[in-house]
């Protein structure tokens, strides 16, 4: 069985778009639809032609491009089971534990709620990626609009048991701007001011932070460290539960 490719690329403000192809079968799917004519452009500059859409949740800016590119390749679009009643054009859903075939491979489904209540991110296993969506970020996690801190936490908590060297593709470049809110409560990290200094000079060169990995983000990004001794002594937070360690960092970052 041939590798999967992967194929990254910025599109609107600071989302990314991620396409995967299987050289096999000619498999090639979008995770999620921000734009559909970067979508297009993308399937283009790599000789692919679009036969699914797997969408991780409901917002405007993972999904405008999925009913242009349907109508035009009567593609399969696969999203989560509990936001179907918000995403149009879904031909298939999918809850925590659901799997299903692309490329020959079983791709796992996991229910990561917080951002959205609904919000699926989809894990390759065999080719060691998993594509989180607004969940996970680089340094970082999405902002919870609407489920709450508990939820989110738990929803963290099954990515961070993924293995280390697991690749994240997520749904935005927010990278610099999530280091420099991570030193501020992480500040005696030393492999995270590596990793700021990092990502600032990529940024300087226009060039992406992401893919990121799991065994990364447990070294340096706040939000999976929320049992580190040194962020709870930062915090004055040092008998507190990880989940109310977490819920602070959190509520520091909507602040920020």
């Amino acid at each position: 069985m041939a590798a999967l490719e992967f194929y990254q690329f910025p599109t609107l403000t600071d989302n990314y778009g991620v396409l995967i192809h299987d050289p096999v079968s000619g498999q090639t799917a979008s995770v999620d639809a921000p734009d559909a004519g970067d979508v297009k452009n993308a399937l283009s500059q790599n000789g692919w032609t679009l036969t699914h859409i797997l969408v991780t949740h409901h917002h405007w800016d993972h999904v405008q491009g999925i009913g242009e590119l349907k109508s035009e390749t009567g593609c399969l679009v696969i999203g989560p089971t509990d936001e179907a009643d918000k995403i149009e054009h879904l031909d298939q859903t999918v809850s925590d534990g659901d799997t299903f075939e692309f490329g020959g491979e079983a791709v796992s489904c996991l229910s990561t709620p917080g951002h959205t209540l609904g919000m699926i991110n989809f894990h390759f296993a065999d080719s060691g990626v998993v594509f989180t969506g607004d969940t996970l970020f680089a340094l970082g996690c999405g902002r919870i609009f609407e489920g709450d801190a508990n939820m989110m936490w738990q929803s963290l908590e099954k990515l961070m048991v993924l293995p280390a060297e697991t690749k994240v593709y997520c749904g935005h470049e927010y990278t610099q701007s999530n280091a420099k809110f991570a030193l501020g409560v992480d500040p005696d990290n030393a492999k995270l001011v590596i990793r700021a200094a990092q990502v600032d000079a990529l940024r300087a060169d226009g060039k992406p932070t992401l893919p990121t990995t799991i065994g990364e983000e447990l070294e340096t990004n706040p939000f999976l460290r929320p049992a580190d001794a040194g962020i709870r002594k930062h915090l004055g937070m040092e008998s507190a539960s990880d989940a109310a360690v977490f819920a602070e960092i959190r509520k520091r970052k909507d602040n920020a």
